[in-house]
């Protein structure tokens, strides 16, 4: 009988690969886009995963709304 165990490696992918685009997706809904890019990254989180998690933090965190205080 094999028992599994999670060692710090593997405990580091899993934050990665759940983690990450829950914290791109929070970011995502909590701000204003112009047209339809909310839906567009949200889409691309969801679907390209760790991928798309690098690209909305490059290129997506950009086209946010500045809010005015």
């Amino acid at each position: 009988m094999t028992t599994l165990a999670i060692g710090a490696p593997q405990l580091v992918l899993i934050l990665c690969v759940f983690l990450t685009p829950l914290i791109a997706i929070v970011d995502i809904v909590r701000n204003e886009f112009t047209g339809n890019n909310k839906l567009i990254w949200i889409l691309i989180v969801f679907f390209f995963n760790f991928f798309g998690v690098i690209l909305y933090f490059l290129i997506g965190r950009k086209q946010r709304i500045k809010k005015t205080a």
